[in-house]
C-alpha cells in the first residue's frame, strides 16, 4: 500500500485528479468509481477544471456509484444518484448514459444488488475506485465486521454512520435512511486501482488502523492491504496517527516521476 501525505485537501484532490486524468489519457473510456460525501469534492473540482482547460478529454469516461441509500427516490437531492450527477457527471459535461449505479428504490433490493454486480462485470470492471473512510474504518457502507469477501448487498447503517451523515439531512438523524446498497469489500477489491482519500484529524485513527494495523473485519478499510495497487492519500491531520509517517514521506519523495500513483 502506498501512502501519500499532502499538505491539505486541495493538494490531495489535485494528485488524485491527475491520476484519473492520466488514466483517461491512456484509456479514454475508463470506468471511474466515485464516492460521495464532502471529502472527495476537491478531486471532482480538480478533474472538472482539467477537462475545462483541455488537459484531458473526458467525453468517453464512464462513472459508477459505490453505494446508494435504500428507500430514497432517485430524484431525492440526497440520493447518491442525485449527488453523483450533480457533483461529478454534470461538471464533467457527461450525460446519464455514462453513469451506472444500484437502484435503491427497487422493490426487490437483493435483485437490484445482483443486477449491479452484473452491470459492473459487463462494463469490464472498475479501472479506478475512489474511496473515503468512515471514522470507524468503513469503506463504502461496509461497516465493521463486514465480510472481507462480501459482494454488493443491503446493509444496515450504524447509528454513528447515520449521525455522521445527518449533516446532509439538515442535521436530523431521523431523516437519514437506515439501509443502503453498497458494493461489498470483495467487489471493491476487484477494481484495478483503489485510491482512498482521508482528511482531517477525525480520520487519523481509522487511517492508522487501515495502514499500520492488522487485517481485520473490524476495520473494513484494512482490506486494502491485500490489494496489488492501493493508494492512500491523506492530509497532515489525517496522517497524524501514523507511526511510519516519515518513511512514507521519504518514499514518495524518492518515487520516480514516471510512476505516477
Amino acid at each position: 500500500m502506498e501512502v501519500v501525505i499532502v499538505p491539505d485537501a486541495d493538494a490531495g484532490g489535485e494528485i488524485i485528479a491527475e491520476a484519473m486524468a492520466g488514466l483517461l489519457r491512456r484509456k479514454p473510456d475508463a470506468l471511474l468509481g466515485v464516492a460521495t460525501g464532502s471529502t472527495p469534492l476537491p478531486v471532482y473540482r480538480a478533474l472538472a477544471a482539467k477537462a475545462a482547460a483541455g488537459d484531458v478529454d473526458v467525453s468517453r469516461a464512464r462513472i459508477c456509484q459505490l453505494d446508494e441509500y435504500v428507500g430514497l427516490p432517485s430524484g431525492h437531492p440526497e440520493s447518491y444518484r442525485s449527488v453523483v450527477l450533480r457533483e461529478v457527471v454534470e461538471p464533467l459535461g457527461l450525460d446519464e448514459a455514462s453513469f451506472m449505479g444500484p437502484d435503491g428504490s427497487a422493490e426487490d433490493v437483493p435483485a437490484a444488488c445482483a443486477r449491479y454486480e452484473r452491470e459492473l462485470a459487463g462494463a469490464g470492471g472498475v479501472d479506478l475506485q475512489l474511496l473515503g473512510i468512515g471514522t470507524d474504518g468503513h469503506i463504502g457502507f461496509n461497516e465493521p465486521c463486514s465480510s472481507l469477501a462480501s459482494r454488493t448487498r443491503i446493509k444496515t447503517l450504524t447509528r454513528q454512520t447515520r449521525a455522521d451523515n445527518a449533516r446532509f439531512f439538515g442535521g436530523d438523524i431521523d431523516q437519514v435512511p437506515h439501509h443502503v446498497i453498497t458494493q461489498g469489500i470483495g467487489t471493491i477489491l476487484e477494481a484495478r486501482h483503489l485510491v482512498l482519500l482521508a482528511t482531517g484529524e477525525a480520520k487519523a485513527e481509522a487511517v492508522a488502523q487501515t495502514v499500520e494495523g492488522p487485517l481485520s473485519a473490524m476495520v473494513p478499510a484494512s482490506a486494502l492491504q491485500t490489494h496489488p495497487h492501493a493508494t492512500v492519500v491523506v492530509d497532515e491531520a489525517a496522517a497524524s496517527g501514523l507511526k511510519l509517517a516519515d518513511y512514507f514521506r521519504a518514499t514518495y519523495e524518492a518515487k520516480p516521476h514516471w510512476q505516477g500513483l
